[in-house]
């Protein structure tokens, strides 16, 4: 069955956000900016339940058509663990036998590591139809053995649509300390491509229709991104982010349209209808390729 397609207008990626910056507590020398629009929004993963997939003619895949980039040896050798206790019940591609990693990794043009693209989607992705269920072959065998699909997954899959980076800021006084930036990875974040996407969830109004902020339903991936103590503070000023533009008061329902996700916003405003029928996501976009 194809995906329920909603045609929904995607807000502007140029948009007003609301910041917070705040010291690590448990690292010395740097320091948190995270995006209080994009953390207190009601974006989920809507993969099997909306998800019209990047490319119109893939519809199925999600964001996984392309495959993933890994960010470090890490990544490499935690995906390569758990590929190796990836069964045919979990994999559709699973070639039937201890394997090397030419099944599932190949080079880019800039030779770059990534999981390998097989008939048009990432080798993990398994295709509706499949006894296993469709969706990403190492976030089904994360449910199934109860594992979070964090310690599977490539970084870029389990992180998307969150965003870390870091910069060196330098102060006037001949100081400096590391930024690290937590924010929305919106169309620009997949590079010049990225504009060329037939649908994109981040920015979707479709799909910020969660019952918990980005915050608190990816409390696992951010925590894992910052560290336990970051979390806690960052957790403090979302709650009073949102108190801010409860609707409940008149001063806040006038901040909502500038404080909000305006995805977040326009979804709210929409009109209720009866929420689609749908699976536990398997997609790379899980909260969090």
């Amino acid at each position: 069955m194809a995906p329920t397609l909603v045609l929904v207008v995607e807000t502007p990626l140029h948009i007003a956000r609301v910041w917070v910056e705040f010291d690590d507590p448990a690292t010395p020398g740097q320091r948190f900016r995270c995006d209080l629009t994009w953390l207190t929004s009601n974006w989920r993963c809507t993969f099997g339940g909306g998800c019209a997939g990047i490319y119109a003619d893939r519809p199925h895949d999600g964001c996984c058509t392309l495959g993933a980039h890994f960010t470090d040896d890490d990544d490499v050798e935690r995906v390569a663990a758990a590929v190796d206790a990836l069964t045919p019940r979990d994999w559709q591609r699973h070639p039937g036998k201890a394997s090397d990693r030419t099944v599932w990794l190949e080079y880019d043009a800039d030779g770059s590591r990534k999981t390998r693209v097989v008939d048009g989607g990432c080798v993990f992705l398994n295709q509706p139809g499949f006894t296993g269920g469709a969706g990403c072959a190492l976030h089904a065998a994360a449910i199934r053995s109860g594992a979070e699909p964090h310690r599977l997954k490539p970084d870029v899959c389990w992180q998307l649509p969150t965003r870390r980076s870091y910069r060196t800021v330098e102060l006037p006084d001949g100081t400096s300390y590391l930024e690290v930036s937590i924010t929305e990875y919106d169309r620009r974040a997949w590079g010049a491509g990225g504009h060329d996407l037939d649908w994109y969830c981040s920015s979707n109004p479709a799909a910020h229709t969660a019952r918990e902020p980005v915050f608190r339903s990816c409390r696992v991936e951010l925590i894992e991104l910052m560290g336990q103590a970051a979390y806690e503070e960052l957790a403090v000023r979302c709650d009073a982010h949102l108190r801010l533009v409860r609707p409940s008061s008149e001063a806040g329902r006038a901040l909502r349209r500038l404080y909000l996700h305006p995805a977040t916003a326009e979804a709210a405003a929409a009109p209720k209808r009866k929420p689609a029928t749908t699976r536990e996501p398997k997609s790379s976009g899980d909260a969090r390729t």
